[in-house]
């Protein structure tokens, strides 16, 4: 079963809380704010861009947590900070019972599960583990079912709303699994997220995602390309910008992530395009779904191209910078 995992990693009714709707603010910051005495550890795999403060809003909330990396200097300030860190997910599992993780690619979470020094190697029995990476729907499906072979229960939880979002701690988190058990990942998730929402089974919480994430690329690609235009055609991109959000072309890449530097503050394209979503997760983002219309023979025209041209820029160079950086990437292409 692991070889099957690693070979799908390589090739890499919406439903609001417990009634139907999400709950009031109040109700949430209930949730949020149990007491310290029911506030057991919390294992936390994965400190890149999106796990870093995710696992600080848990801090903010009162969660101790036994904390994992790759690179251990990413754990450094959570250390500092009193909080546990540990050599391997496989120690995580040893001393918590909740688990999320956030890693970067397929063949990431099938390592950290199943790997060799793995989640499910030391996993207890009634743990629940949340997936707040963004993998492949069938990697999904076949860690839960490891997980179950364990007695634990295994959940996908990708997220949306950017680095931003998860420091605010306003991501939207999209989760996929067992019903009964949606309560219980809502308890975390909650202080990490304004929505939480379930998606049905285990996989649709990343199908989810990977729809989102390609339309998102697209309109990226459109915005740039239309405030490119904008500005050789002598407008100015401030109002250009303000034109296009009291209009019908505003989308959130224009009106909350726009990808000129100097028209927005706090955002990727006013500091170099560093931080934020990476060139490269999004290439792999698409990859998925390019993978997902081709087993469901659907269609995906813009989200192919949108493929290619993300593809295109980490071979030129785009790879560490944010997805945004498609605007910079138009401005020195004059050939396609």
């Amino acid at each position: 079963m692991a070889a099957s995992l690693r070979l799908r990693g390589a090739a890499c009714g919406l439903w609001y809380w417990r009634r139907g709707q999400r709950p009031a603010a109040a109700s949430l910051a209930a949730v949020c704010s149990r007491s310290m005495a029911s506030k057991t550890p919390v294992g936390f795999v994965g400190l890149g861009n999106m796990g870093n403060p995710m696992a600080k809003n848990l801090m903010k909330h009162g969660y101790p947590l036994i904390i994992y990396d790759v690179f251990p200097d990413a754990c450094k300030e959570f250390q500092d900070a009193g909080e546990q860190v540990v050599s391997s997910p496989e120690d995580v599992a040893e001393k918590a019972d909740r688990i999320i993780t956030v890693l970067p690619t397929s063949i990431n979470a099938i390592e950290a599960y199943s790997g060799a020094n793995g989640i499910l190697k030391k996993v207890k029995k009634g743990s629940l583990l949340i997936d707040s990476s963004t993998i492949d729907p069938a990697v999904s499906k076949e860690l839960a079912k490891e997980a179950e072979k364990m007695g634990a229960v295994f959940m996908d939880a990708p997220v949306s709303g950017g680095v931003g979002a998860a420091r605010s701690g306003n991501l939207t988190f999209m989760v996929g699994g067992v019903e009964d058990e949606f309560a219980a990942a809502q308890q975390l998730l909650g202080c990490m997220g304004s929505n939480v929402v379930y998606c049905g089974a285990v996989g649709t919480g990343q199908a989810a995602k990977i729809c989102n994430n390609m339309l998102l690329a697209i309109s990226m690609i459109g915005t740039a390309e239309a405030m490119n235009l904008g500005i050789r055609l002598g407008l100015d991109p401030k109002l250009l910008t303000k034109i296009l959000n009291m209009s019908s072309g505003r989308c959130w890449s224009s009106d909350a992530y726009n990808p000129v530097p100097g028209v927005m503050d706090g955002v990727p394209s006013a500091n170099n395009y560093q931080g934020g979503f990476g060139t490269t997760l999004m290439a792999k983002d698409l990859g998925l779904a390019q993978d997902s219309a081709t087993s469901t023979k659907s269609p995906i025209l813009l989200g192919s191209q949108a493929h290619q041209i993300y593809r295109m820029m980490c071979a030129k160079g785009y790879s560490q910078k944010d997805f945004s950086s498609v605007f910079q990437f138009l401005r020195e292409e004059e050939t396609f």
